[in-house]
């Protein structure tokens, strides 16, 4: 398989920027799978308005940051928007860089890269979000937990957007159970790897994940394993898993 013939699944980030153009107001069915996902984005939408928000519980978060959080959850709809490669700030899109990148490299890049949201169901990098907190582990009533209410939705959305293209998941386990996997027998799950030997997580894996993407988006090599074992980093190797 080519190494440029791919999908990116990443996980959105915790961290967002604030504020957006309001030029561009958000909508259910906003982004390239809106018209898809836009009943179901409408109904947590919806929720999270009659909750004025979400509590400390359900978001997560405490003080300025769940006031903050309340705040955007309450007016979702017509809030100004930002692209998500530019709404993501936390340490994995931060490490991504897509700003870096050319204009041409990013218009191309943002169209390969995909992310289960809680909120979403499921985003192109391109799409226009409202600033939102809503984690894919997060137990919404009477919905359940998210991962597994979207799960159905967001696998049919993805199937839809990426035809016969490989998925690379770079996912974590919360956002992994947001997927039928059986149904995507194309996809390619890449680990890192630390070389102590150790556990990997923490900020440092989270930087290395961006760099990795960074890597598999920038690589023209013959195939995607390769581009995988060609990544080099001084704390962790890439590998595709079993």
């Amino acid at each position: 398989m080519p190494a440029s013939d791919f999908v990116l699944l990443l996980p959105p980030s915790e961290g967002k920027a604030d504020g957006g153009n309001p030029q561009q107001p958000w909508s259910f069915s906003s982004g390239t799978l809106g018209l898809t996902l836009a009943t179901e984005r409408e109904a947590v939408s919806k929720r999270l308005r009659q909750l004025k928000g979400g509590d400390q519980k359900l978001l997560g978060v405490s003080g300025a940051h769940l006031a903050r959080a309340q705040a955007a959850n309450s007016r979702l709809l017509d809030s100004p928007s930002l692209p998500a490669w530019q709404r993501y700030t936390g340490v994995v899109w931060d490490h991504l860089d897509l700003a870096s990148l050319t204009a041409t490299q990013r218009n191309a890049f943002v169209k390969r890269i995909f992310v289960p949201s809680g909120l979403l169901g499921l985003v192109r990098a391109d799409d226009l979000l409202p600033d939102y907190r809503l984690k894919m582990g997060a137990r919404l009533a009477p919905f359940g937990v998210m991962a597994k209410w979207w799960r159905e939705h967001i696998t049919a959305a993805l199937l839809q957007a990426i035809k016969n293209k490989t998925v690379i998941d770079l996912l974590p386990n919360e956002h992994r159970a947001a997927l039928d996997w059986e149904l995507l027998p194309n996809a390619i799950r890449v680990d890192l790897v630390a070389h102590s030997g150790g556990i990997v997580g923490g900020h440092n894996a989270k930087a290395a994940k961006g760099l990795l993407a960074q890597h598999l988006l920038l690589s023209s090599g013959p195939s995607i394993a390769r581009t995988v074992a060609s990544f080099k980093h001084p704390q962790y190797s890439a590998q595709v898993a079993p």
